[in-house]
């Protein structure tokens, strides 16, 4: 496991799996030291989903059977997003074959609930991924047009949502069309001809 800091984020800390070269003995690394956030509690995500009925059947059956020896497809990020004493959960589940999202969620702390956490935001459609952006929680989706194949989405959804009075409140969005360029070369011109 590798833990590390989003530039774009705040008091941020992701876990999960992710391949580290040691640098060569005497080097200076840049990487931040994990120290600082050593006060963060880590939670056990796949037990904490297998019990919130929020979370759906179909990205349970996920939760049941790790994709090699026990690594599940799930990605935890620890943030602060609802301005709680601790630090908020997100979780992204994934499938195992080709790591498109197939369920975000956001867990706050509280003391009342049974598992010590509230699930406050829930998204179950495909190829969605929650992320943190500035404090404020930012959730994507890849879209994909008729005959796209998983690996080659059309564009991309992002929405921001802001933490206010007890829930997120959608407060931005964008929509990203990715290039697309025909099997034979570039798209055909728009008919115009310049002479010279």
């Amino acid at each position: 496991m590798l833990a590390g800091c989003n530039p774009g984020g705040e008091g941020v800390r992701s876990e999960g799996a992710a391949s580290h070269t040691p640098a060569p003995r005497g080097a200076v690394s840049s990487t931040p030291s994990p120290t600082s956030s050593a006060g963060i509690k880590k939670v056990d995500a796949v037990a904490l989903m297998r019990d919130d009925p929020r979370v759906g059947a179909d990205v349970k059956k996920s939760l049941y059977k790790p994709c090699a020896a026990d690594e599940y497809p799930v990605e935890v990020t620890y943030a602060s997003l609802t301005g709680g004493k601790s630090p908020d959960v997100i979780v992204n589940v994934m499938t195992c074959a080709d790591s498109v999202g197939i369920g975000s969620y956001v867990y706050r702390r509280d003391s009342g609930a049974k598992s010590g956490y509230d699930n406050v935001y829930a998204n179950e459609q495909p190829s969605v991924s929650a992320g943190v952006n500035k404090g404020e929680l930012e959730v994507s989706k890849q879209t994909y047009e008729t005959g796209d194949k998983v690996c080659c989405p059309s564009g991309e959804d992002v929405l921001t949502y802001h933490w206010a009075d007890g829930r997120f409140t959608e407060f931005a969005k964008y929509h990203t069309d990715y290039s697309k360029t025909t099997a034979d070369g570039p798209e055909p011109d728009d008919g115009l001809a310049s002479e010279g």
